[in-house]
């Protein structure tokens, strides 16, 4: 039997994987996280993805490997993880009362099969105040998600409305991920 890889040292990712009884072990790709300006933000997610995969599945070719990567956008606009409070204030102000998309993008690697996707979800935002962007970035939770929000934690009171997937908003879409996985012929 094939093992399972995630590669990536989100913690959300990896109680994702969990919720759904998948057995894995997680290694952390050594890669530069760049892309080529102008790409489209799916095909963004999904490169990123797939050379995280990759770094991973060079060593492990006989394993299924996830690789997984998440941006937020608004207005065409790619959201990164806030390089510091300002950064995240900027984010968060821009995402206050509209609404925005995350693509999550996943790439599964075994041996020479790959399989790549992107889901994207829209979400809406109520009106935040200065004081509660404030107290949000105080929590330290923005800084190490895209967008300077996770929709999993307190980040969670933000949100008006959501439409699509909800666990690729946290990070990994496990419905359809357990569903290419079967595909592809891994068996838990």
């Amino acid at each position: 039997m094939s093992s399972l890889i995630l590669a990536s040292q989100s913690p959300r990712r990896k109680e994702l994987l969990k919720q759904i009884q998948l057995s894995f072990t997680t290694l952390s790709p050594q890669v530069e996280e760049t892309f080529e300006e102008g790409m489209l933000p799916g095909e963004v997610v999904m490169y990123l993805a797939d050379i995280k995969a990759a770094a991973v599945s060079g060593e492990h070719p006989d394993s299924y490997v996830i690789g997984s990567d998440t941006v937020v956008t608004k207005d065409g606009k790619i959201l990164g993880k806030p390089k510091d409070e300002d950064d995240a204030r900027a984010m968060l102000t821009e995402l206050s009362g509209s609404t925005h998309d995350v693509y999550t993008g996943v790439s599964i690697h075994h041996g020479r099969e790959v399989n790549r996707f992107y889901e994207r979800t829209t979400v809406t935002f109520w009106e935040l105040s200065p004081s509660e962007i404030d107290g949000y970035i105080a929590s330290g939770e923005p800084f190490d998600k895209a967008g300077a929000y996770g929709i999993q934690g307190i980040g969670a009171k933000f949100v008006k409305g959501i439409e699509g997937d909800y666990y690729a908003v946290v990070g990994l879409p496990v419905s359809r991920v357990n569903r290419t996985l079967a595909e592809m012929g891994y068996r838990a």
